[in-house]
């Protein structure tokens, strides 16, 4: 893709990174430094790198079981979300991968009083985010997640309609970077 439709479309980093776990504080850093220049307050910082972090995490262990040297893409852009006829300013992460099909029956994380162990990662990414969405074009595993900054009028919890907590791609809709 080129440079010039990149930008047009908002992008405002690219991280290309090998699946080692010694990558992870590097991307946390850079993550957090961007929503601080979104504008997100410190505690929705926080829930972002949280949840970046933990969906590479996921990426590391179970799609590329450990293995240290595969290829994992991180494109930020702001959202082209609008509301009330203006763009809602937030931050849009999609994180691509060429690991194995994930089986979207596992992509239920549980919720805090279940009894099993593993899952909780997956319901903290979509209590953090306003929108989580999963999809796999050719051999590339996309999960998008989407922060929008709080309203004025109310915080962005009030924009849950389209986070889908079954992490399946929200009505068949292609998210190209």
């Amino acid at each position: 893709m080129s440079r010039d439709l990149l930008l047009k479309r908002g992008l405002l980093l690219k991280i290309e990174l090998l699946s080692d776990p010694k990558a992870l504080y590097v991307v946390r850093g850079a993550v957090e430094r961007l929503a601080e220049t979104v504008g997100f307050a410190a505690a929705e910082c926080r829930s972002v790198v949280r949840a970046v972090d933990e969906a590479l995490t996921n990426v590391m262990r179970h799609c590329y079981r450990g293995r240290p040297d595969q290829p994992i893409e991180l494109y930020f852009r702001r959202p082209r979300r609008r509301s009330k006829g203006r763009l809602e300013k937030g931050l849009e992460v999609l994180l691509c991968h060429r690991g194995p099909a994930v089986d979207q029956a596992q992509l239920r994380g549980q919720k805090p009083g279940e009894l099993r162990p593993g899952g909780l990662g997956l319901h903290f990414i979509s209590e953090a985010m306003d929108a989580v969405d999963y999809e796999r074009v050719g051999h590339t595993n996309r999960l998008r997640l989407v922060k929008y900054l709080p309203s004025e009028k109310g915080s962005s919890r009030g924009r849950r309609s389209e986070r889908n907590a079954d992490f399946h791609s929200a009505r068949g809709q292609r998210h190209d970077f």
